[in-house]
């Protein structure tokens, strides 16, 4: 009996992995800019982690989006779903990182083309030290920007 009740739980746990505990999340456009010193940033990777609260203790799957050369993203979730599930996010912006290039794919305007760079010019306060939250509105936004200023 205690087996096939831990062979129920894996099997739980492992469906939610598979197809997510809260299957029924609502997906809303989510866009917006990404600058680097008041300059659209292209070849970022914008990235939401919804957070879990009180209110709301499965807030769904991540969203992410990379930008172009405006600077502009627009998300869609890790299951293929246009946008983000309503509520707060943890942000994190990082410049993508290129195997070709083997180094991090800088946009440089005047060559018209990605450059490598062996550090991400994105500071680590906007990717993986990150604690900035975005509150994603009930009816989506087109306004999700971020204004990234280094030193």
């Amino acid at each position: 009996m205690k087996q096939i009740r831990s062979t129920a739980l894996v099997a739980g746990a492992l469906a939610c992995c598979l197809f997510g505990c809260n299957s029924g999340n609502v997906y809303v456009p989510v866009s917006g800019v990404v600058t680097l010193n008041d300059k659209p940033y292209k070849n970022a990777s914008v990235n939401f982690q919804p957070i879990a609260g009180d209110q709301n203790t499965a807030p769904g799957r991540p969203s992410f989006g990379y930008t172009d050369e405006n600077g502009r993203f627009t998300l869609k979730s890790v299951d293929g779903q246009s946008g983000a599930t309503p509520g707060k996010h943890l942000i994190r912006i990082s410049t993508k990182y290129s195997k070709e290039l083997k180094g991090y794919e800088v946009w440089d305007a005047a060559k018209k083309q990605s450059v490598k760079s062996a550090e991400d010019p994105i500071p680590p306060d906007w990717n993986y030290d990150s604690k900035r939250e975005f509150d994603v509105p009930s009816g989506g936004t087109d306004k999700a920007d971020f204004k990234i200023v280094t030193k």
